[in-house]
């Protein structure tokens, strides 16, 4: 999931369950343009930097313990990583979202479309 400065979802991708998330993270920055990306050391891989470069943005993302050279990333940027975190609580408090009651996925994104909006009005 994408979102923004202020919590709210953006951008949604369903993967399988066995896939690594940061796999979908370049197709999901895809045609938006940021000032600067957060992300956890979970998305630290030269493929996303380099999308995140020529977005012309800066990447927060702390270096994994097994790169050579460690990339420093700014601290005080990295503090507001936790507005993904929130988003993802905000879309939690809906029990068909938290549950996940649909079997197809494509009506389960329907419903996180829907819990989105939901947030947006809010």
């Amino acid at each position: 999931m994408l979102c923004d400065t202020l919590g709210r979802p953006l951008r949604f991708m369903l993967s399988a369950g066995q896939r690594h998330d940061n796999l979908a993270a370049k197709a999901l920055l895809d045609g938006f343009q940021a000032e600067a990306v957060l992300a956890d050391r979970a998305y630290d891989n030269n493929d996303l930097w380099q999308t995140i470069a020529a977005m012309n943005a800066a990447a927060v993302i702390p270096s994994t313990r097994s790169r050579k050279v460690a990339i420093p990333h700014d601290t005080a940027i990295y503090r507001h990583r936790n507005r993904i975190e929130r988003c993802f609580n905000k879309l939690k408090h809906f029990r068909r979202f938290a549950t996940r009651y649909d079997r197809k996925a494509s009506h389960f994104l329907a419903f996180v479309h829907i819990a989105a909006i939901a947030i947006w009005l809010r």
